[in-house]
């Protein structure tokens, strides 16, 4: 008689009690994913090489594999906890040592890195300076606290309509002193190098039909000498004329200690004449002044936009992740990561959204994948399971004791 049949189902329901008691532990654990306990039949050979009529000698556990299935995504308050919705696991760095993880709770560091919990670097492709993405190898990715520079204005775009009904000639010249002498003025922000902002006014004149002069101030001051830009010229149907001139170069002298002349265009492409009041449809220019980093997020391709109290955005770098052709097989480290092994394959990085990778979502976690109900019946049957292999030892104890004890 053999005890080996019993002992093994003990063991194995009590490593599989193990598994259930690890999964039900990390329910709340951000990133986590549940493990399952895969059993096999132990057999042994005979000496004649047949085992058919054998009944076996118990069972194994043949492995312990986790489930990479996907959490719920739940929102939280901070705009660093990134979720991904996907395939794909976060690239953490400590000191060169790569690791990987679900678990997206990031934070920065007091020198700016983005960090785990653990103090494990968050990595990706870096930014130069404009905001372009540079290639090559994923690095620790960091938050510039400095403030961004400014940008002298180079193009200042403007759409508006010119109320076709209005009469010309006037019968006074421009004077843009008295609003008699003009029928139509805009105002427009301007930046020097410094950042320093100004306003360009700009005043248009019919002098015919179809026809406008644009004149422009400053500070007080008629640029390009009093002169009037242009002439704006329409066709008859209200847009311009493509044959005219809708793009003004403009030079002002700048007093700030910025770089001195200020040269910029005004361009009045898309504007219309029709018969109905002066507007303005769009303003936009190219120049901005200085910004201190106001905050940051992350968008579903990685990118990470940091926002500046000028009103702009800079890309500061952009979050990698990184995939398997078998997740089963990355070594479990503890802290919610995982390190490449020979089993799980060479890691495939690349930026989200692309190569099959997830998206992410941020402000947002991925809770565990545990189902709590699930793993509550299935404590239920490893114990059943473990009960009867106990009552196999004792019936097995009984039977001994009854050879034992005949005369």
């Amino acid at each position: 008689m053999s005890f080996q049949q019993g002992l093994s189902g003990l063991n194995a329901a009590s490593k599989n009690l193990d598994v259930i008691g690890n999964n039900v532990a990390n329910t709340n654990t951000v990133g986590f994913k549940q493990s399952q306990a895969q059993f096999a039949d132990v057999f042994a050979n005979s000496l004649s090489g047949s085992g058919g009529n054998q009944a076996g000698i118990g069972v194994k556990v043949a492995d312990i594999a986790q489930q990479f299935s996907q959490g719920s995504i739940t929102a939280s308050n901070n705009s660093l906890d990134v979720a991904i919705n996907g395939s794909g696991f976060y690239r953490l760095s400590d000191q060169g040592v790569i690791s990987y993880s679900r678990n997206g709770q990031f934070h920065p560091d007091k020198d700016g890195y983005i960090v785990s919990s653990t103090g494990l670097r968050l990595t990706g492709y870096s930014a130069n300076a404009t905001g372009q993405i540079t290639a090559g190898s994923p690095t620790d990715l960091r938050i510039s606290s400095a403030d961004l520079p400014p940008q002298a204005t180079t193009l200042v775009s403007t759409v508006l309509n010119l109320d076709s009904r209005e009469t010309a000639p006037l019968p006074a010249p421009f004077d843009f002193t008295d609003p008699t002498t003009y029928h139509s003025f805009a105002s427009m922000p301007i930046h020097d190098s410094l950042g320093n902002s100004s306003t360009v006014s700009t005043y248009f004149v019919k002098t015919a039909a179809n026809t406008w002069d644009v004149f422009a101030s400053s500070e007080g001051v008629l640029l390009n000498g009093g002169a009037a830009f242009g002439p704006l010229t329409f066709l008859s149907n209200g847009s311009l004329d493509p044959a005219g001139i809708s793009t003004f170069p403009v030079t002002k002298t700048v007093t700030t200690g910025a770089t001195d002349p200020m040269v910029f265009d005004l361009d009045f492409t898309g504007t219309t004449q029709f018969g109905s009041s002066f507007g303005v449809n769009t303003l936009t220019e190219d120049g901005y002044a200085s910004g201190r980093l106001i905050g940051f997020d992350i968008g579903p391709d990685g990118m990470l936009q940091g926002s500046y109290s000028s009103g702009k955005f800079l890309t500061l770098g952009q979050v990698v992740l990184a995939n398997f052709a078998n997740p089963q097989g990355l070594q479990l480290r503890g802290n919610n990561t995982w390190a490449e092994s020979t089993t799980s394959g060479a890691p495939l990085v690349g930026a989200p959204q692309s190569g099959g990778l997830g998206i992410l979502q941020s402000g947002a976690v991925e809770d565990s994948n545990v189902e709590l109900t699930s793993e509550l019946v299935n404590m239920i049957t490893a114990q059943r399971v473990y009960q009867a292999n106990a009552q196999t030892i004792k019936t097995q104890d009984q039977l001994l004791q009854t050879l034992v004890n005949l005369r």
